[in-house]
C-alpha cells in the first residue's frame, strides 16, 4: 500500500545544497521577508512620528539609529528566509550561521547608538564651560564614564555571543568556565597595569577628584582637563597642546586641581619700585584699573608694601577673578597699566641703583679711634643692668689660668 505524502520544502532544497528551483524559491522568499521588514520600519517611523509632538526625543533617536536600525531589520529577514527556505542543509547552517553574527553585531551597534544618544541627552543637561558649576561637571564626568563603560560591556557580550554560535568555542567556553579562577589569576597578571588604570578611572569619575573642565597642573605644566577615559585622562595645555596622563597619576601622585571647590582664584602682581613711591596714590591708581576691567570679579583688592631692602621696596597687590584664565589677563593687565603709572605719572618711583663716593683719606680721617684695651667700649656690648655687666665680665675678661685654652683644645 502506497503512502501519499505531501511535498516539502527538503523536496525542492535537497539536504546537501539549494538547486535551481531553490535558489528561486529563496529569492521570493526573502523578498518577501524583506518587503515585511520595511513594512514594520514604515510603521515605526509613523508611530514615532505620530508622537514626535509629545515627544521630540523620539524623533531624534530615530534620526540616530536609522541606519543601523534598517541594517538590522535586513538581516533578520534574509535570516528567516534562508531557515525558511532550506532548513536542513549545510548550505543553510553556513549562511544562517554568517547571518546570525551579522545581526548580533548590528543588534550591538543599535544599543551602542542608543546608549550613545541616551547619555548625550542627559549630559546636555550639565553642560560644561565657563559658567558651568562643580555640580555639572562633576556629572558630566560622571556619564562620560559610564557611556564609555556602557559601550565597552556591549561590544563584550556582542562579541561573545558571536563566537558562542561556534560549536569549538562552546566548548572552549565551558573549558574557560570550569577554570575561571585560574583564568583570572593569569588575566590579573597579565594586565596588571591596565585593570589598575581601569580602577583608577573609576576612582577619579566616582570620587570627585577631578572633572571634566576642571584647571589642573599636572607634570609642571597648566592646563584644562579636557576628556576622561577608561584608562587616561587628556589635559589640554594652555598652548593647545594635550597632555595624555594615565588615570592612575591622579590616585598616586599630588597635582594642583584650581577648580576643586570653585572657579574663583586669586593672584598677585608684585613690582620692586623706588623708595619714593607713594603706596597711597597706587593704591588710588589700583582702584581705578580694577574698575575699568569686566576681568576683576570684586571680591579682592589688596596693595602691600611686602619688603623694603636693598634699596627698593616691595609691592605686592592681589587680586581676585571668576577663573582662572580671566585671572592670568587680569594679572597682566594691572603690571602693564601700573608700570605705564610709574613711568609716566610717578617717575620718582622707577627702581634706582645709588652710589656714594667717599675720598679714602678724608674717610680715614674722620673715623673715631677706638683703644683695643677700652675696656668701658668693649662692654657696651652687654650692659644696661648688672647681670648684663656680669655676663660681660665673664664673656670678655681674659682667662686667669694660662693653661686653660691649651685644655680645652685637648
Amino acid at each position: 500500500m502506497s503512502v501519499v505524502r505531501p511535498l516539502t520544502l527538503l523536496d525542492v532544497v535537497g539536504a546537501e545544497g539549494v538547486p535551481e528551483r531553490g535558489w528561486v524559491f529563496l529569492l521570493v522568499l526573502t523578498l518577501l521577508t524583506l518587503a515585511a521588514a520595511i513594512v514594520v520600519l514604515v510603521l515605526v517611523e509613523l508611530v514615532v512620528r505620530l508622537t514626535a509632538t509629545r515627544q521630540p526625543w523620539t524623533a531624534v533617536l530615530l534620526r540616530h539609529t536609522r541606519p543601523a536600525l534598517r541594517l538590522l531589520l535586513v538581516a533578520v529577514a534574509v535570516q528567516v528566509a534562508v531557515s525558511l527556505a532550506a532548513p536542513a542543509s549545510r548550505f543553510s547552517e553556513a549562511i544562517d550561521r554568517v547571518l546570525t553574527i551579522g545581526v548580533i553585531g548590528l543588534f550591538a551597534w543599535l544599543l551602542v547608538q542608543t546608549v550613545d544618544f541616551a547619555f548625550e541627552g542627559a549630559k546636555g543637561r550639565f553642560p560644561v564651560g565657563a559658567e558651568a558649576t562643580r555640580a555639572a561637571r562633576r556629572a558630566h564626568t560622571q556619564l562620560t564614564f559610564l557611556q564609555r563603560l556602557a559601550t565597552v560591556i556591549i561590544i563584550v557580550v556582542g562579541v561573545s555571543a558571536a563566537l558562542l554560535t561556534f560549536p569549538q568555542m562552546q566548548a572552549v567556553g565551558a573549558s574557560l568556565l570550569a577554570s575561571a579562577g585560574l583564568a583570572g589569576i593569569v588575566a590579573g597578571l597579565a594586565a596588571q597595569s591596565t585593570l589598575s588604570n581601569v580602577f583608577a578611572g573609576v576612582q577619579i569619575a566616582f570620587s570627585d577628584a577631578i572633572r571634566v573642565d576642571d584647571i589642573v597642573i599636572v607634570e609642571g605644566e597648566w592646563g584644562r582637563i579636557e576628556e576622561i577615559t577608561l584608562t587616561y585622562v587628556v589635559v589640554r595645555i594652555w598652548d593647545d597642546r594635550r597632555l595624555v596622563v594615565p588615570s592612575t597619576h591622579f590616585t598616586s601622585t599630588p597635582f594642583e586641581n584650581w577648580t576643586r571647590t570653585g572657579s574663583e582664584l586669586l593672584g598677585s602682581v608684585e613690582l620692586d619700585l623706588d623708595w619714593r613711591v607713594s603706596p597711597a596714590a597706587m593704591r588710588s591708581r589700583l582702584a581705578e584699573i580694577l574698575d575699568g576691567t569686566p576681568l576683576w570679579d570684586r571680591r579682592v583688592s589688596v596693595l602691600q608694601v611686602s619688603d623694603a631692602t636693598s634699596g627698593l621696596v616691595r609691592v605686592r597687590i592681589l587680586v581676585s577673578a571668576a577663573d582662572a584664565g580671566s585671572l592670568f589677563d587680569l594679572r597682566n593687565y594691572v603690571r602693564e597699566q601700573l608700570v605705564e603709572w610709574v613711568q609716566l605719572e610717578s617717575p620718582g618711583a622707577m627702581p634706582r641703583t645709588r652710589v656714594l663716593m667717599v675720598d679714602t683719606e678724608s674717610a680715614d680721617d674722620a673715623a673715631p679711634e677706638v683703644d683695643p684695651a677700652d675696656e668701658s667700649a668693649r662692654r657696651q656690648l652687654f650692659s644696661g643692668t648688672p647681670e648684663a655687666q656680669q655676663r660681660a665680665e665673664q664673656m670678655l675678661a681674659p682667662s686667669a689660668d694660662p693653661e686653660a685654652p691649651s685644655r680645652a683644645g685637648a
